[in-house]
């Protein structure tokens, strides 16, 4: 049977167009959001892999470079973290899982309308970066999981680096197979992954038993100061810069955190304020089932998925904390 047949009907059109797109580029720059996440990271591995078994030359770029909780994935090569560093002069460029050219660093932005460009993304307020073909489907569980139906178009078999980076990207954007987005094209596509031999298992373990001591100390300090508020409706938690320096911690280590406010017995959004720099703030939302709090983030400023979204807020971090506090009751008791 074709590589092809496997893609679910709803996303063959699109994926054989971007398969298309892309076999004419070379010397690409393979990008995905900064600060990148696991469904990032892993779509950009993949497209990477892609580009290598079609004998291209390429870079993996990120401005913020590789979170350290997510190293132990195996990389195509050195992550260019400066335009100086490309070895080439760029002719194109995949950009993925972003939904603003900004979120792709000062360097990538101005790039964006000049370069010949595939977008690949399932973020709903994607407008479309894409200058050749834009690859949006907002039903998609990660961008990951596009990026291999494009693999496949492609007629390239999930196997080895490809599957590893497409199987993180499932995990992290379906909160390890929890969240609502977690559907039989997610399942149908992990277990074609297992048959090619990716350990879905050892993934999960290298991401989640990789914590260092500070991690473990910081967790433990921002879970006594959650707050229930709103009637029990609101959990919430406001992460200082100071927080962060004394236990020599990261924002990647509060990768996570948020989740475990939903847990609390009849909290509807769980919500999570981080401090950048003074007056500049961002925040996380989660939920539960019907709550949509992609609405309440985009109020904001922000965007995301129905039940996990977030943005940036510029205010101080008790100003940030109120005003999240009083956009998500009134969303609430809308209801």
């Amino acid at each position: 049977m074709s590589l092809h047949n496997f893609v679910p009907e709803e996303y063959r059109g699109q994926a054989m167009a971007a398969a298309m797109a892309i076999s004419e580029l070379d010397q690409v720059i393979v990008a995905a959001h900064v600060n990148m996440d696991g469904d990032a990271l892993g779509s950009a591995v993949a497209c990477c892999q892609m580009l290598k078994c079609l004998d291209r030359e390429f870079v993996l770029y990120s401005s913020t470079g590789v979170p350290h909780n997510l190293d132990f994935l195996p990389l195509p090569g050195p992550v260019c973290t400066s335009l100086a560093d490309v070895p080439f002069e760029p002719q194109a460029a995949i950009w993925l899982d972003c939904s603003e050219a900004s979120r792709l660093g000062p360097e990538l932005a101005p790039l964006v309308p000049m370069l010949p460009s595939v977008n690949i993304d399932h973020h709903v307020t994607d407008a479309g970066l894409g200058t050749l073909y834009n690859f949006i489907e907002r039903g998609a569980a990660a961008t990951a999981q596009l990026a291999s139906y494009v693999s496949m178009c492609l007629g390239l078999p999930l196997e080895g680096e490809m599957a590893c980076g497409i199987a993180l990207g499932l995990i992290t954007d379906t909160g390890g197979f929890c969240h609502g987005n977690t559907n039989a094209n997610v399942f149908s596509l992990c277990a074609l992954l297992v048959r090619n031999g990716c350990s879905i298992s050892g993934l999960r373990e290298k991401l989640q038993n990789n914590w260092l001591p500070g991690r473990l100390h910081l967790w433990g300090r921002l879970l006594s100061r959650v707050e229930v508020v709103d009637h029990g409706q609101i959990a919430i938690c406001a992460v200082s810069q100071e927080d962060l320096e004394h236990f020599h911690c990261l924002p990647e280590d509060l990768e996570g955190l948020v989740e475990w406010f939903r847990r609390i017995r009849g909290v509807k959004v769980a919500a999570m304020v981080r401090e950048d720099a003074p007056d500049k703030c961002k925040f996380s939302l989660r939920s539960h089932g019907k709550v949509d709090v992609r609405t309440m983030a985009v109020e904001l400023g922000g965007g995301g998925h129905h039940n996990a979204a977030g943005g940036n807020i510029h205010a101080s971090l008790a100003m940030a904390r109120n005003l999240l506090i009083n956009i998500i009751a009134q969303h609430l008791n809308k209801e």
